[in-house]
């Protein structure tokens, strides 16, 4: 099993930037696709953003194609999302999640895919 940690998360001006982290602790992180993910107050958890086993496949949701950023640091067994231009629609709280895939290149959307899950950060972007 792998145990997730969120941080970075806070209060932004829109416009402003934050970068997110997932430390991964009981197993390597390179053994999982990983993603975020995003809920706001009275929505459904949303897909944000995913990386493949090996870093080589990423995929966005359309709403944060070009301004967030997903990297990985398998060696420090941490998952980042950089996110820039931030918007009040972006106002969510952000979970970090795995996916226990044996392919090195598979990115999902789909939440129920996932395995293991962080407890979530949250990010207020004000207008």
């Amino acid at each position: 099993q792998v145990q997730l940690i969120e941080s970075g998360g806070g209060l932004v001006q829109a416009g402003g930037s934050l970068r997110l982290s997932c430390a991964a602790s009981g197993r390597t992180v390179s053994a999982y696709s990983m993603a975020w993910f995003r809920q706001a107050p009275g929505k459904e958890r949303e897909f944000v953003a995913a990386s493949s086993r090996n870093g080589g496949n990423t995929f966005y949701a359309d709403s944060v194609q070009g301004r967030f950023t997903i990297s990985r640091d398998n060696p420090a067994n941490t998952v980042y999302l950089r996110m820039d231009s931030l918007k009040p629609e972006d106002t969510a709280v952000y979970y970090c999640a795995a996916d226990a895939t044996p392919s090195l290149w598979a990115v999902t959307t789909t939440t129920n895919v996932y395995d293991y899950w962080g407890q979530g950060t949250q990010v207020t972007v004000s207008s």
